[in-house]
């Protein structure tokens, strides 16, 4: 219905505005009661006389915009493949050297990404041919920031993909205690990580995969880039190996 009142709205100002002829006065704008009156009757004919109208114009302004952003998200993955591949803050799991390259935007308290957490460790497990990348993309709060902060901060204790599982699987409430909680539970000296968080490096790291995540189209976690393709949302792990075989096979052309 609301690409209808859409289109409604664009016939309204577009068709029945009449052409001005020189000896026309300056031409008027409608007033709300008028404009009211007008779309009442557009969407009498439209909805009542001719519905498939509105429903075939809908489907069309669609497409067109699932078009444009599947445009838009490749170019945009093309001009940002050395941030999304080759940056050596983003921590990399898998095979370092794997044929296909998975990236993942997430946050560790976004329901969705837990939820994609299994998927992601079977495909790991199954095909020992894929690289695997982490961009922390803490966007659902303070909470979300300090549990990226202490997950890049694990990297130089060596506990980061243990620690990474952890803060996803865990079913608690993601706080400060909690991560510190979770920390120790995998080995961590929370002492020594909780003063490697305060460096200015892991705010730049953040802040720079926010950053990009925006310039790609990540709008929301989980997002995985496979390919040249843009997945936004949580996805099957009979999906993920499909892609991941679909850039295989163009690979070997």
């Amino acid at each position: 219905m609301r690409f209808a009142l859409l289109i409604i709205a664009a016939l309204t100002t577009g068709l029945l505005a009449r052409p001005a002829l020189a000896a026309d006065p300056a031409p008027a704008s409608f007033t709300d009661a008028q404009k009211a009156a007008i779309e009442d009757v557009v969407r009498k004919l439209l909805t009542e006389k001719e519905p498939e109208i509105v429903f075939k114009a809908a489907e069309e302004v669609q497409k067109r915009q699932q078009n444009e952003q599947a445009q838009n998200s490749q170019k945009a993955l093309g001009d940002n493949k050395d941030k999304l591949y080759n940056d050596p803050t983003s921590p990399v799991s898998g095979n370092p050297k794997g044929d296909v390259t998975v990236v993942e935007f997430f946050d560790y308290r976004c329901g969705y990404c837990k939820m994609a957490q299994d998927a992601v460790e079977k495909l790991l497990s199954e095909d020992k041919n894929v690289r695997y990348i982490h961009k922390e993309f803490p966007i659902l709060g303070p909470d979300s920031v300090t549990a990226s902060k202490a997950a890049l901060a694990s990297v130089k204790q060596g506990k980061y993909s243990a620690f990474n599982r952890a803060l996803l699987d865990t079913k608690e409430q993601i706080n400060e205690a909690s991560i510190m909680k979770i920390a120790k539970d995998v080995g961590l000296d929370t002492d020594k990580l909780k003063k490697d968080m305060a460096d200015p490096a892991i705010d730049a790291i953040i802040k720079a995969n926010v950053q990009l995540g925006q310039d790609i189209g990540a709008r929301g976690t989980p997002t995985f880039i496979i390919g040249e393709q843009l997945f936004p949302g949580a996805i099957p792990l009979d999906q993920m190996k499909q892609s991941i075989a679909d850039v295989r096979a163009k690979q070997k052309k």
